[in-house]
């Protein structure tokens, strides 16, 4: 079963917070917020919020359990962009945008792989290259 959450009019730059979005997604869910925790990129905040808000609809709404939950899919659209105007010299003004976005996380339950053994790979002797051809008295 599928569970999303949205979180919408975020002020971040959509282009930044999906470089975040394509870190994760595809993740368990668990995984996916550790490795949001130790991102360097401020989206990761951003994105980790959707990211729980859908965990926790699973778990609420649906009665889910939240370590057989995984990142579907993370998407980030474009939200309303902010124009501003900044002073500049000689009585000027230049336009500039805060962009904003929408981040949807979209979490799906699936029962953990089972680890089937697999038999040994038997390794392949390697192949030696044959020794260079010796010159014969003819060649000379």
């Amino acid at each position: 079963m599928e569970v999303l959450a949205r979180s919408r009019y975020i002020r971040r730059a959509p282009r930044k917070a999906r470089l975040v979005a394509e870190l994760v997604r595809g993740m368990r869910v668990a995984d996916a917020l550790a490795q949001l925790e130790f991102s360097p990129k401020h989206a990761a905040v951003d994105v980790a919020k959707a990211i729980k808000s859908a965990a926790a609809n699973a778990e609420h709404n649906h009665q889910l359990a939240r370590d057989q939950l995984w990142l579907k899919q993370v998407l980030v659209d474009e939200g309303p962009t902010l124009k501003r105007v900044r002073p500049v010299s000689r009585g000027m003004a230049h336009q500039y945008f805060h962009r904003t976005c929408h981040i949807t996380a979209i979490v799906e339950d699936r029962p953990e792989p089972e680890q089937v053994a697999r038999p040994a790979r038997r390794r392949r002797a390697q192949r030696r290259t044959p020794p260079p051809a010796e010159a014969t008295e003819g060649d000379e």
